[in-house]
């Protein structure tokens, strides 16, 4: 039986999920949480889907030992190439994150929208079958390699970083997009970066909010939700440096050390 204190599992290939953490905590504070970054695998979107799997197994083995009620799979790789198999191989329910191109889709004038995202999510069966549901759009994909190393390398602001969205955004502008939908849980930190390249007319997307709502929605549904009314307590695991997960979390914490 679950206990309604239980914390909420959060992982992704390293600390780019975190962006999401940060939207699921705000919006549910009195929630426990427990973030995993496999940052020494990072990223996941270069594997294959085999390897995928099983870096996703073992993560989750890992918080359901911490007695986790919920798990959030705070990885849009992760989510478009394993999330099936983890649902049908584990009784907690599962939140998974995908590429949000259906507001993008429904909202568009010019019907152009720029997806930047990883190789392992752009390629994947799961985003081919949301993406082809709307035949009235053109996505323009663009494959970020290189863009989750620097962030997991605290490398966001770098000279390198710069030209590299450079030179990914720059063709979606020349295609006429409207809106750019980040598809990896790391790019929201490079919001600021990539609007000083994008026109102000070009809106980003990214699926940090939804999620949010749908963790709230399930542990509703499942009568998860912690009735303690106390500020949630969050602890935060990695298996690579520790500095560079406190450091984007902005706030005093301890970061642990995970031999993983």
């Amino acid at each position: 039986m679950q206990n309604n204190s239980n914390p909420i599992g959060f992982f992704d290939s390293g600390i780019g999920g975190t962006s999401i953490w940060k939207e699921v905590s705000r919006l549910l504070p009195n929630e426990n949480t427990i973030y995993l970054a496999d940052s020494k695998n990072a990223p996941y979107g270069i594997k294959s889907k085999k390897e995928i799997i099983e870096l996703c197994f073992k993560n989750v083995d890992f918080l359901l030992k911490k007695k986790c009620k919920l798990i959030v799979v705070a990885c849009n790789t992760a989510t478009t190439n394993a999330i099936k198999e983890m649902r049908a191989t584990y009784a907690v329910p599962f939140i998974g994150i995908e590429p949000a191109i259906k507001p993008a889709a429904i909202y568009s004038k010019t019907q152009k929208i720029g997806v930047l995202a990883t190789k392992g999510t752009i390629t994947s069966e799961l985003f081919y079958e949301k993406a082809k549901q709307y035949t009235n759009v053109n996505f323009v994909e663009q494959i970020g390699t290189g863009l989750v190393e620097l962030i997991e390398n605290g490398k966001i602001e770098s000279e390198e970083m710069t030209q590299l969205l450079n030179q990914y955004l720059q063709p979606m502008i020349a295609e006429n997009i409207d809106y750019l939908v980040l598809g990896c849980s790391h790019y929201p930190y490079l919001i600021a970066q990539i609007q000083k390249i994008l026109p102000n007319s070009i809106k980003i997307i990214d699926s940090g909010e939804a999620v949010a709502k749908q963790t709230k929605n399930i542990l509703m549904q499942n009568n998860l939700r912690n009735s303690n009314t106390k500020k949630g307590e969050h602890l935060f695991f990695t298996n690579n440096n520790p500095t560079v997960l406190q450091n984007i979390l902005q706030f005093s914490t301890n970061v642990n050390y995970l031999d993983f």
